[in-house]
């Protein structure tokens, strides 16, 4: 095991910047592609009961992200710090700040839950639910919120992993989660009659699939124990003033993104459910391009910080172009194919012809936004 390591710190601190990017970048797009493919799945499957089923699920993914968000939080700041100190050959700090970040997430994943289902009917109303979408919101985000422990916990797990340079395994875990997921939602909305329930818990149910696998793998192929997942950790204040120092600002950067969309699903609320499906057609295509361009980000910054802390920071710039030059290659021409053939990308998430034909015009517009994205 210590040999795996130190096999793992020098790859990752000497190995070619070109390879290394592509080892880690590929699963890494691989993993969050498949993570949005959770709502796109909902999103396809319900598409195909009705309108308002199809608005329910777009209400339903501010919360969601919340829950990502939280995820993200702790999965990037304590990731990186591990990264950071894994490239010191500081283990001991490494393995500390794994256990901080799972259970931390997982804590903050009950809390979510919690205070989401007690307060479920003002979220969905608040969130831009007409009296004829309430119904079905509150039946799939009350299911949803069921598995937000599993959801920000399994996140975490997933970026320690990419950060430690484990990004194939990260997306076996996820590839798991999304490969249930997409076999549990047909099964349980049309053969077993759940409808919109069906897919929520189609969801809730990979997550949790999700976080046992990574458990699984950290037991049988990492000392869990020097990780301390075999307990429960007290309250840290270094630990978490640490992966506040490293996403704070992220974190803010999300809460703003979100907040512009709880105000757009206000504003787009008085207009009808039509614009409120499209919305949600919309959302779900520009996951494919967005997760592409976190994915190729994520891959960065755990590179990065492993050369500070192997203190090989005039690589770092070098490092940070080859990222954008590469990632410019992958988003240039799928957002030329989205733009050349909306028909043929909308039809994946709903096969009513006049909300493929109104959804094209904000389509182009959300091309137009990556050019300045990357």
């Amino acid at each position: 095991m210590k040999q795996a390591t130190q096999n793992k710190y020098t790859q990752m601190t000497t190995a070619p910047i070109p390879s290394l990017i592509g080892k880690l970048a590929i699963p890494t797009i691989v993993s969050m592609l498949i993570t949005s493919f959770y709502v796109m799945a909902d999103t396809y499957f319900v598409g195909k009961i009705n309108t308002q089923s199809t608005a329910a699920v777009g209400i339903s993914f501010s919360i969601m992200a919340i829950i990502q968000a939280f995820g993200f939080f702790f999965g990037h700041g304590s990731g990186n710090y591990i990264s950071r100190k894994l490239g010191a050959q500081d283990y001991k700090s490494a393995e500390k700040m794994a256990s901080t970040g799972f259970f931390y997430a997982f804590f903050a994943g009950i809390l979510i839950m919690v205070l989401g289902l007690i307060f479920l009917r003002p979220i969905c109303l608040a969130l831009g639910s007409t009296p004829t979408i309430l119904p079905y919101a509150e039946q799939y985000l009350g299911i949803i919120l069921l598995g937000a422990p599993f959801m920000a916990s399994s996140l975490v797990l997933n970026n320690q992993m990419r950060f430690q340079g484990n990004a194939v395994y990260a997306m076996v875990g996820i590839i798991v989660g999304a490969v249930l997921n997409i076999g549990l939602d047909p099964l349980l909305i049309f053969v077993f009659d759940m409808g919109i329930a069906g897919a929520a818990i189609g969801s809730s149910l990979a997550e949790l699939v999700s976080v046992l696998f990574f458990i699984s793998y950290t037991y049988r192929k990492i000392d869990y124990r020097k990780y301390g997942l075999n307990r429960i950790p007290g309250i840290r204040t270094k630990a978490l003033s640490q992966i506040m120092h490293i996403s704070l600002w992220t974190m803010i950067q999300n809460f703003i993104s979100l907040s512009t969309w709880f105000l757009f699903f206000i504003f787009i609320e008085h207009l009808g459910e039509r614009p409120l499906a499209i919305s949600n057609i919309i959302r779900s295509v520009s996951s494919i391009p967005f997760m592409t361009v976190m994915a190729f980000a994520s891959t960065c910054s755990s590179l990065v910080s492993n050369q500070i802390g192997a203190g090989h920071s005039k690589e770092v710039p070098a490092l940070i172009n080859q990222h954008i030059r590469l990632c410019s290659f992958f988003i240039i021409p799928l957002i030329g194919l989205i733009a050349l053939f909306p028909s043929t990308v909308l039809r994946i998430y709903t096969n009513i012809p006049d909300l493929i034909t109104a959804s094209i015009p904000t389509l182009w517009v959300l091309c137009s936004t990556y050019i300045v994205s990357i």
